[in-house]
């Protein structure tokens, strides 16, 4: 056994400050990942620090196109909110397949994110929105955010306090999960919007979530499930393990990009 300190600060610099003052201190949220880990002694935190009673930190807002979510919203309260589902549908159909009820009603968009587990679905979401991550200290975009497997640019002491996303667009996401856990094999979330056709990919990558450029390209000149079906998508790079080798994510990248299309 071993000893962990547990913190309820009542800020962001009361948990700033927590999170300085033990070696190995961990943020705590939903506790999904965290606390499985620490159970099986994979973990072994010297402070946990909760953020979930930090005033806003669970709030969702909409000013025009743009979606504020809190770090500590629920995937169940994300799903359930009225700007989500008018906004972005897609984001909140993701939501509402995360996992179960017990799951979705814990777990944590920034939990998700700052774990940033290989086949998580809010990952996809972010990097095909460009979404902004919204820390203490600074503001990081999608597409520097994430830095492989279980790994981003967040600094030690930083704490994601939102996520940002421009909304306006046409947005899709389909998943293939798996059918114990609900983790995404293989999920697909395109997005269109001002900026350009942007395509992410879960659950497939050897280096985590990832950018389709040949999906981009195709859906770029022809927004359609036929032009998903002209690109050739590689093996190359994909995870193979025993629930699929790298050519049956391959070929499951292609079938996710058709539905989350004709989704959108």
């Amino acid at each position: 056994m071993y000893s962990t300190k547990y913190h309820n600060p009542a800020s962001i610099d009361a948990a700033t400050a927590a999170l300085s003052s033990g070696e190995e201190a961990k943020v705590l949220a939903g506790g999904q990942t965290l606390l499985p880990t620490m159970k099986q002694h994979l973990a072994e935190p010297s402070d946990l620090v909760d953020i979930r009673g930090i005033a806003g930190m669970a709030d969702i807002s909409a000013n025009g196109a743009t979606l504020t979510i809190g770090a500590a919203a629920t995937h169940a309260s994300v799903a359930d909110n009225a700007d989500v589902q008018s906004l972005c549908p897609a984001l909140a159909g993701l939501a509402a397949h995360i996992g179960d009820p017990a799951v979705r009603h814990m777990g944590t968009i920034g939990g998700s994110m700052a774990n940033n587990d290989p086949a998580a679905d809010y990952p996809a979401a972010a990097l095909a929105m460009n979404a902004t991550i919204v820390t203490n200290s600074r503001e990081i975009a999608a597409d520097d955010f994430f830095d492989g497997l279980f790994a981003t640019n967040l600094e030690d002491g930083e704490i994601i306090t939102a996520i940002r996303f421009e909304t306006g667009a046409k947005c899709g996401y389909a998943k293939f999960p798996n059918p114990a856990s609900r983790y995404a094999m293989v999920g697909v979330f395109v997005a269109q919007t001002g900026g350009g056709v942007r395509v992410a990919v879960t659950g497939a990558g050897d280096d985590g979530v990832f950018r389709h450029a040949g999906l981009e390209a195709a859906l770029s000149a022809d927004w359609s499930e036929g032009a998903v079906a002209g690109v050739d998508i590689s093996p190359g790079g994909l995870l193979s393990d025993f629930h699929g080798d790298s050519a049956y994510r391959a070929n499951l990248i292609g079938v996710m990009a058709k539905r989350a299309v004709a989704a959108s």
